[in-house]
C-alpha cells in the first residue's frame, strides 16, 4: 500500500511525484472527472467533439486496498454509484479514441483525479488534451473542456437492495470550440446510478447502471438523455471482465440518437497499479467506434497525528 503522510512535512513516493509533476505542467489546471468526448464519443462539429469529458476517464476510487469484488465505473461509458473511500485518492492517466464518418477525435491523454472528501462523498476533476482530425479538414490538438463533479451515495447496498448515488457533473468550456476542442458552452449532467453485487468474494458478479439528463445549451443543440447498464465478473484474482449497453438521444436538432455496445476489462498488477481497457461500436444510429485505455493509481492519504503527546 502506498501511503502519503500529510503533516507539516509530507513524504512523497513515485506516484505522488508524478501527480505533482502533472499539476505543475498544467495538466491538472482545473478540476473534473470525465470529459463528454471521452465517455460518450465525439462527433465532429457537434457537442461531443467540443466537450472532452474525462471519464472516459477512469472510475472507481483510489482505494488503498483492492476489494475482492468487481469494481465498477471505468473503463465503461456507464458510471457507478460507488464513491472513493474517505481520504483516499484515485488517479487515471488515460486516452480515448473515437471514430465516426466525420473522422477521428479523442484525448491524448486526459487526467482524472477522484478524492474521498467525506463518507460517501467523492470530489472529481478531469482535464484533457484533446485532438480532432476531421476527414476533410486539418487536424487540431490542444487543451479541451474541463469537468468538475461530485458523487454522493445516499443508499448503501444491502441483501435485497442496490446502492444508489447521484453524480452531477459540470463541463467548463475551457477548450477552443473553433478548433473542435471544446463545446463553447457550460454543460451539466444530472444522473442517478445504482449497483448490486452477488456471488462469492473472489468470483463476484456486479451489475450497475442508470442514467440522467444532459443540459446542452447552444445554437442547434438539444438537451438529451443517457441510459446504460454494465455487467462485470471477476474471473481471476487479477482480472475483471465486463460488457455494457448504452443509449443516448439526439444531441443536435439535425442529429439522431444511438445505441452502443462495449466490452472491456481491468487487470490488477497489485493493490496500487491497474490497467483498464475497453472498445466497442454502435449498433443503432450513426456508425461509430470508440476505444479506451487507462493506467490507474490508487493511494491512501491518512493524516499524521501531530498532537503534543506525539511530538516528544
Amino acid at each position: 500500500m502506498v501511503t502519503v503522510q500529510l503533516a507539516r512535512v509530507a513524504v512523497f513516493d513515485g506516484p505522488t511525484l508524478l501527480l505533482a509533476a502533472l499539476v505543475s505542467a498544467g495538466c491538472l489546471s482545473r478540476p473534473s472527472r470525465r470529459l463528454e468526448l471521452a465517455r460518450t464519443g465525439l462527433r465532429h462539429g457537434g457537442p461531443r467533439s467540443a466537450s472532452v469529458t474525462l471519464r472516459a476517464l477512469l472510475a472507481t476510487g483510489i482505494a488503498a486496498v483492492v476489494a475482492p469484488t468487481v469494481r465498477a465505473g471505468p473503463p465503461f461509458v456507464t458510471d457507478d454509484p460507488e464513491p472513493v473511500e474517505y481520504r483516499h485518492w484515485e488517479v487515471f492517466l488515460a486516452s480515448q479514441l473515437n471514430h465516426d464518418p466525420g473522422g477521428w477525435s479523442g484525448t491524448s491523454p486526459h487526467l482524472e483525479v477522484n478524492y474521498g472528501a467525506a463518507r460517501d462523498l467523492q470530489a472529481s476533476l478531469t482535464a484533457a488534451v484533446a485532438f480532432d482530425a476531421p476527414k476533410d479538414g486539418q487536424p487540431t490538438w490542444g487543451y479541451g473542456d474541463t469537468e468538475l463533479a461530485m458523487k454522493y451515495r445516499f443508499v448503501q447496498e444491502a441483501n435485497r437492495f442496490p446502492q444508489v448515488a447521484v453524480f452531477p457533473r459540470l463541463e467548463l468550456p475551457s477548450g477552443d470550440r473553433a478548433r473542435g476542442l471544446g463545446a463553447g458552452h457550460v454543460q451539466a449532467f444530472l444522473p442517478v446510478w445504482l449497483q448490486k453485487s452477488w456471488g462469492s468474494d473472489d468470483r463476484a458478479w456486479t451489475t450497475y447502471g442508470g442514467g440522467g439528463y444532459w443540459i446542452n445549451p447552444g445554437s442547434g443543440n438539444r438537451n438529451w438523455w443517457f441510459v446504460g447498464e454494465v455487467l462485470q465478473r471477476r474471473v481471476t484474482d487479477r482480472l475483471t471482465l465486463g460488457a455494457e449497453v448504452f443509449h443516448e438521444t439526439a444531441q443536435e436538432s439535425d442529429d439522431e440518437g444511438d445505441t452502443g455496445l462495449n466490452a472491456g476489462g481491468i487487470f490488477d498488477f497489485d493493490q496500487t497499479y491497474h490497467l483498464l481497457l475497453s472498445a466497442g461500436h454502435t449498433v443503432q444510429g450513426p456508425s461509430g467506434f470508440q476505444a479506451y485505455v487507462a493506467f490507474q493509481i490508487r493511494l491512501e492519504t491518512p493524516v499524521r497525528d501531530v498532537s503534543a503527546e506525539h511530538l516528544f
